[in-house]
């Protein structure tokens, strides 16, 4: 499995309409957390969030929050952005545009996201579905750093320093409140919400 840990200069130049990080004058972060919200692990990601007075931003997947509406709630009542992950976690690349832009409206209309803030899923969206997101409004979130907290194949400690090594001011990071992302997640985010406090970060939420 291949993919990028901390993005390319190349890739962030070549996709510049995409958001790959967020500029600041100060030293602020941006955590995010894909594929939620899921029962016990998204409200342990907020009570650590909460302990450490940071903010977040989600990516939440469609269906999970059809099954999980008071997850939402909760993420919304602490504070932090929600975003859109596609109604049923489609691949770009293997789905039609129309198909695929219909798909994250769906998820628009249903929850009533008032931000338009989209997350591909896997990162995969081809340019005509970025260019007709693009045209309804939607901003399309990136990433800086991965933690890659999914792969199974490394150890939490690999997990770690993956974030922590790679993260600069306006790095916009990427955890999964998710199943299989849990073992790796548990060890890392409090050890990444300490080291930021210790290096004098905050982690903000995601607006446009």
């Amino acid at each position: 499995m291949f993919y990028w840990i901390k993005t390319h200069k190349i890739i962030k130049i070549i996709f510049s309409k995409l958001i790959w990080n967020i500029p600041s004058s100060s030293k602020k972060v941006y955590l995010t957390f894909d594929d939620g919200p899921t029962p016990e692990i998204t409200q342990w990601v907020l009570h650590q969030l909460k302990q450490y007075e940071a903010k977040a931003t989600f990516f939440c997947i469609g269906k999970n929050i059809e099954n999980n509406p008071n997850l939402l709630q909760e993420i919304i009542n602490d504070g932090h952005s929600v975003g859109n992950h596609t109604f049923n976690h489609l691949n770009g690349w293997k789905t039609n545009t129309k198909k695929y832009i219909k798909n994250c409206e769906l998820h628009t209309e249903i929850y009533n996201m008032q931000a338009k803030l989209f997350r591909p899923p896997y990162g995969k969206i081809t340019p005509p579905q970025a260019y007709k997101l693009q045209k309804l409004g939607y901003k399309i979130i990136m990433w800086d750093v991965l933690s890659a907290d999914f792969d199974q194949s490394i150890s939490p400690e690999e997990c770690l320093q993956n974030v922590i090594s790679n993260i600069e001011t306006g790095s916009i990071i990427v955890f999964h409140d998710s199943i299989k992302a849990n073992n790796n997640l548990t060890y890392t985010l409090p050890k990444t919400l300490q080291f930021l406090k210790q290096k004098g970060f905050t982690c903000d939420k995601i607006m446009f």
